[in-house]
């Protein structure tokens, strides 16, 4: 069935085609919102602090969206692309290897499924049935844990990044600016945690990890930043009208 997963496999398990390509632009995306809410939130409760004009907040605000968000995909763009040139590279170099020296690839196979726990004998047949099929791709699996069709793609990623930046700054922004003076700071921080708190159960689920464990860690890396930027805000600030 066209979709379904490989047989033998579990539907909860990542085995469907392209999945480096999926969680890394979910890994970005996740990322880039959780930055976009904390560096933008940090920056306009800072100002607000310091003032209750609403034009200083809205400035300061709009500056940190825009610039954070070419940042953010800049640095995705550049990392990512890093990593892609590399895998590449590696792609090459054993694409040349087993041009020069395919008996001693096939022996390389053998050894590292050997190592793997298969018999001496169960290794031969798999890595010559293998290595008939398709033997970049064995190779590249069973050495480098390479797919080469899923080599990761940077423009992805910095998409992601761009975008879900801009969305997670808004957030505080649009509470800040919105709310009447007396609350709104107290609602930017409601605001901002609670959306903290779904990106971090967001991304321990991208990872497989705890979520409870990354939620409460978001949070207090989270209530940390507005503390200290609401902090400087209000003792250097000289409007509290």
């Amino acid at each position: 069935m066209t979709g379904s997963a490989p047989e033998g496999t579990h539907t909860d398990e990542p085995h469907a085609p392209g999945l480096a390509q999926r969680l890394n632009w979910l890994r970005a995306g996740v990322l880039g919102a959780n930055d976009g809410i904390v560096s933008t939130a940090a920056v306009v409760v800072g100002v607000a602090g310091a003032t209750s004009e609403v034009m200083p907040v809205l400035l300061a605000g709009s500056a940190a969206l825009v610039g954070g968000a070419i940042s953010m995909a800049l640095g995705e763009y550049v990392s990512v692309s890093s990593q892609r040139d590399s895998e590449h590279a590696l792609i090459e170099k054993e694409r040349g290897e087993l041009r020069a020296d395919p008996e001693g690839e096939l022996a390389e196979l053998v050894g590292l499924y050997k190592k793997q726990g298969l018999s001496p004998e169960t290794a031969a047949t798999v890595a010559a049935e293998l290595t008939a099929k398709n033997a970049l791709k064995a190779h590249l699996s069973a050495e480098l844990n390479i797919d080469q069709d899923d080599v990761v793609s940077p423009w992805n990623a910095a998409l992601a990044s761009l975008i879900a930046f801009t969305i997670g700054a808004l957030l505080p922004m649009a509470t800040i600016l919105l709310v009447p003076h007396p609350t709104r700071i107290p609602a930017t921080f409601v605001a901002v945690l609670l959306a903290l708190a779904v990106t971090g159960y967001v991304a321990a689920w991208i990872g497989g990890a705890r979520r409870g464990r990354a939620v409460v860690r978001t949070l207090i890396g989270g209530a940390v930043a507005l503390g200290a930027t609401f902090l400087v805000g209000t003792l250097f600030g000289t409007t509290d009208a």
